[in-house]
Parts: structure tokens; sequence; C-alpha cells
């Protein structure tokens, strides 16, 4: 069983695990996810940079991942 993700992951590592997140994180406004800065940021940094809560945002890539894994 895969660990939840935390908000200190870096997004390089997040998008490792599933690239299923990215549209998750295209909605909340972070569409620099090819940018060689964003890969060593974690989903915290990432998050306030765009204004964003980084719990909800964790909490919302755990969602998908979760009901991913039920699905299989």
């Amino acid at each position: 069983m895969m660990a939840k993700v935390t908000k200190d992951i870096l997004i390089g590592e997040l998008l490792e695990i599933d690239q299923g997140v990215i549209p998750i994180l295209l909605n909340a406004g972070m569409h620099c996810l090819g940018c060689p800065a964003s890969q060593g940021e974690s989903i915290e940094e990432a998050a306030l940079v765009h204004g964003l809560n980084p719990d909800e945002l964790v909490a919302e890539i755990n969602e998908f991942l979760e009901n991913k894994k039920t699905e299989n």
C-alpha cells in the first residue's frame, strides 16, 4: 500500500508516483508542472506561491489516489 502524499513531497516525486494528478494540479492553477523549478518544490511551497491551501490540495490528491486504488 502506498503511503499518503504529504505537503512535503516534491512535485517531481508526486508526478513519478502517479501522473493522473496532473489535472488536479492544473485545475488548482499550477500550470508550470514541466518547469524545472517546480520539480524541486514541495506541494506546500507550490501551493503557497499560487495562493492555495496546501492541506486542501494534499487532501484532494490523496482522495484521487485512494479512489483510483479502490477501482483496481
